[in-house]
């Protein structure tokens, strides 16, 4: 299944657990932010922007414009889907692109780089973050979460292949780094019923999940918060004139 077609079917759930623990993964959406970085002014694209998460987070100062092909986010009808690509932009339209654990479910992920040189300008910075095929937290999303939740997972995770694939695309690759920090909550059972509803597993209870959590990711304490261990690769690129 590509990105459009699982988030059709639980988009809605993802949307609901964002919603109701909006800043739990606030350490998550600072590494693209951190690493653009972002001036005044910019044009900032967001592919595929999901619910619009990211934007809560970047300097009031930038423009935002979020692409998301599936209306479920927003907990509206089908009807209003789109397709990922093209994107909905004019060339050189924006100065950065940020994507955020969201091309692991694409096969083939060169069109989108494609897509996305040609709507930065030249100079324009992309950071792409998403999970790591060697980590943790892939053999979590393939393993446990693909055995609950309501359309299995199987990830395409980036590589360091990924570098020549950007640069085959008219990039110049700047950094690539494995990046580890933590989802915080209030409570166990809020870290168990966030995952719940993001990864829409069914027939599997709260106290299970958690401790699916801590049998394979680990967790730490932060003056009484839990913190659920995370992990997502970098790569920071820019568009070559």
């Amino acid at each position: 299944m590509n990105y459009e077609d699982i988030f059709r079917e639980r988009g809605a759930a993802y949307a609901h657990a964002m919603a109701a623990w909006p800043d739990a993964r606030r350490e998550e959406f600072l590494i693209p932010v951190d690493r653009a970085p972002l001036q005044t002014g910019d044009v900032v694209v967001d592919v595929p922007a999901g619910g619009g998460y990211l934007q809560r987070y970047l300097p009031a100062a930038v423009r935002w414009f979020g692409h998301e092909p599936c209306a479920s986010f927003f907990d509206t009808s089908v009807a209003g889907d789109q397709p990922l690509l093209p994107l909905p932009w004019a060339d050189g339209f924006a100065d950065v692109a940020l994507s955020i654990a969201g091309v692991h479910h694409q096969e083939d992920k060169l069109p989108l780089y494609r897509e996305i040189h040609r709507v930065l300008r030249p100079g324009g910075r992309f950071v792409l973050a998403d999970v790591h095929a060697d980590s943790d937290v892939a053999r979590f999303l393939d393993g446990f979460v693909g055995r609950y939740n309501s359309t299995g997972h199987r990830g395409i995770y980036l590589t360091a292949t990924d570098i020549p694939r950007l640069e085959a695309c008219g990039f110049r690759v700047v950094a690539a780094e494995r990046l580890a920090y933590h989802w915080w909550f209030a409570t166990r059972t809020d870290m168990a019923d966030f995952c719940r509803l993001l990864f829409d597993m069914q027939d599997i209870g709260g106290p299970a999940v958690a401790d699916g959590i801590e049998a394979q990711l680990g967790v730490s304490q932060r003056d009484g918060e839990i913190g659920m261990r995370w992990e997502l690769y970098a790569l920071t690129a820019v568009r070559l004139e």
